[in-house]
């Protein structure tokens, strides 16, 4: 029996989630809220927020769903999987407990601390002058961060004692990241180059998909302020087995085992940021859900059934599948598109163009994030519009295709970087 889903969010994540599970012959209907220019394409778009979760249950039971796949952070920890269970629907994801991993920096720090992950020594404040004090004290480089949730913002690596003043002016004083800001943690500098992790649990067993890696920084060179993601790779060549061995023994394992010690179950996807010392890997931070835009080079190489995947890891039986998940070969690359002024202040409502051009190349894919459709023309309508990803035989082809799909897209004030993956070819 076909059955039908509700993915849940409205960006370029979603959208690749939807990409994915729509080539499941298992999947019936497919319906995404509040979804995007792109996902009208291959699901209903269905006009509810993310956070209006008794009118997504009131939709759910209505239209019998039998699967719900919420994408977004500020839902997870805002606790949707358990409302959603408690009206006996099926969905995937950690529950609100689990999720305050991602929640609260200053949570996952002190679990990290209880579990001897290896990480950055910090301190927390809810005080603005005690932080001034402290920032002052240690001097820097240091880094500030708001605790709570900030669209992938709200991260201060700063060089100058002076600008973490300016950081937790901002954090703490101006709320530039609202409620997220009321409490910071302030660490140490760490130097070395950053990977995302992904592992899927069941609760029990795990799996870890290839690593990745994010470009953070708006600018090329890593320069500029922190956003969501410019733009992604996966595999990482230089990244070794014996390295996501480390990666899994010193922190994937410990952070599941510290959870199953407090009684709590994860079943979900969990996404721990690291850096890559001279002293061994570090996490940087957790989040309980696919990465943005990770998820989108992921959906690319994934080989195995999607809904396959999810429905192990809410049933807890990823042991039984966990040998026969399979990946393509090769690498995924992702070049997000902005609109102009993002992270900071922009402007929307500009016509987009060229993606039906960009896509005459087979081996790319263009996952929208920040568009709809107005009139019958697709315009943009958020700060990140487009993922182009791309898949290649080598890293360097892949990015290649992204580079040449991206160049055929238009609308005013774009940008994107141009280095992503630069690194990882030298």
């Amino acid at each position: 029996m076909a059955i039908d889903t509700l993915v849940i969010g409205s960006g370029a994540r979603e959208h690749a989630l939807l990409w994915k599970l729509k080539q499941s012959p298992r999947v019936g209907k497919l319906y995404v809220a509040p979804g995007n220019g792109g996902t009208a394409l291959i699901a209903e778009n269905v006009p509810i927020g993310v956070m209006e979760f008794d009118k997504l249950v009131k939709f759910a039971q209505e239209k019998r769903i039998g699967l719900v796949v919420p994408g977004p952070d500020d839902a997870f920890v805002g606790g949707i999987v358990d409302v959603f269970q408690a009206h006996g629907l099926r969905v995937w994801g950690p529950s609100r407990e689990a999720a305050q991993i991602e929640g609260s920096k200053a949570f996952s720090k002190q679990l990290m601390q209880d579990a001897k992950i290896p990480t950055a020594e910090f301190k927390i404040f809810t005080d603005s002058a005690a932080a001034l004090a402290y920032v002052r004290t240690r001097g820097a480089p240091i880094v500030v961060k708001a605790s709570g949730l900030a669209l992938g913002k709200g991260v201060y690596v700063c060089r100058t004692t002076e600008e973490a003043e300016r950081a937790i002016q901002e954090i703490m004083v101006e709320h530039v990241h609202k409620a997220a800001g009321d409490e910071v943690v302030i660490e140490e500098y760490l130097e070395g180059p950053e990977i995302s992790v992904h592992a899927l649990s069941g609760g029990v067993t795990h799996v870890l998909f290839p690593p990745s890696q994010d470009h953070k920084r708006v600018e090329d060179g890593d320069q500029g302020k922190n956003t969501g993601g410019m733009g992604t790779i996966v595999p990482v060549p230089w990244v070794t087995p014996a390295m996501m061995a480390d990666i899994e023994n010193r922190i994937v394992i410990p952070t599941f085992e510290e959870f199953n010690k407090r009684g709590v179950r994860f079943q979900g996807l969990l996404f721990p940021g690291l850096l890559l010392t001279k002293d061994g890997p570090k996490a940087l931070e957790y989040n309980a859900r696919f990465g943005d835009p990770e998820c989108q080079v992921y959906m690319r190489l994934l080989k195995t059934d999607l809904l396959d995947l999810l429905e192990a890891s809410i049933d807890g039986t990823l042991d039984a599948i966990r040998d026969s998940i399979g990946w393509h070969r090769g690498f995924a690359a992702n070049i997000v598109i902005a609109s102009g002024g993002y992270p900071d202040a922009y402007k929307t409502g500009f016509p987009i163009r060229g993606i039906a051009e960009a896509e005459q190349d087979e081996h790319v894919v263009v996952f929208q994030a920040g568009t709809k459709m107005d009139n019958g023309q697709l315009v943009t309508a958020g700060g990140r519009v487009l993922s182009v990803s791309a898949i290649g035989s080598t890293l360097k082809q892949a990015l290649d295709r992204a580079y040449a799909a991206a160049d055929k897209i238009h609308f005013e004030g774009m940008h994107y970087r141009q280095d992503i993956g630069a690194k990882s070819l030298t």
